[in-house]
């Protein structure tokens, strides 16, 4: 719960402990775990079976995916700058950083958006290969928890502005800081296996 001092100073208060939506989440991105383990072990077994075609030596371009995860982490970061400040019960604060970090995740998005034009464009499509399917249907899945995230990110922007939002503040941006913090690890796993281990064969 945030707090305000008699003096009308915010003071600093500490996480909420764990309830009910927190331990939810929990069991919620465990299972997510093992989706896309599944999705990068598949991956894993069919990068090599490209059909005679596009190759991920070929096909992917390590600066513009570096920017990209550059970019996805950034937001990791300005999500637990917003925590930070929630704690001790800056509210405005806490809009800017919600603001900052969806528009970061629409950039990792606006540069999946070009790298799949670039793929299509040269031939790697869904349909292309194994290779391609496999690696369109994690990243495509991927993009996807980053889009929810930030539509949760605008929604909890948007919930801040009600009177009823201080008592929850700390729990609500905790759940969504830990449900951010897993979809960008999730990429850091999958720009190593499938980007810089396909660049290098």
């Amino acid at each position: 719960m945030v707090k305000e001092a008699p003096t009308g100073v915010p003071e600093v208060v500490a996480a909420a402990p764990p309830d009910n939506a927190t331990l939810a989440l929990w069991v919620w991105l465990s299972a997510e775990a093992v989706f896309f383990a599944s999705l990068i072990g598949t991956y894993l077994l069919l990068h090599t079976q490209t059909n005679h075609g596009i190759t991920p030596q070929q096909a992917f371009d390590l600066p513009l995916t570096f920017l990209g995860t550059i970019i996805l982490l950034s937001s990791s970061m300005t999500m637990a700058l917003g925590y930070a400040q929630i704690q001790r019960g800056n509210v405005p604060a806490l809009r800017r950083w919600l603001v900052v970090t969806a528009v970061l995740g629409l950039g990792f998005l606006g540069f999946q958006a070009v790298e799949f034009t670039h793929f299509y464009s040269i031939g790697l499509t869904l349909k292309s290969s194994p290779f391609g399917s496999a690696f369109f249907t994690l990243t495509g899945f991927h993009g996807l928890h980053v889009f929810f995230g930030v539509f949760w990110l605008v929604s909890l922007l948007v919930y801040s502005y009600r009177p009823e939002f201080r008592a929850e503040a700390v729990t609500k941006t905790q759940v969504l800081g830990l449900y951010w913090h897993f979809v960008d690890v999730v990429w850091v796993v999958i720009f190593s296996l499938v980007y810089l281990l396909g660049k290098v064969g």
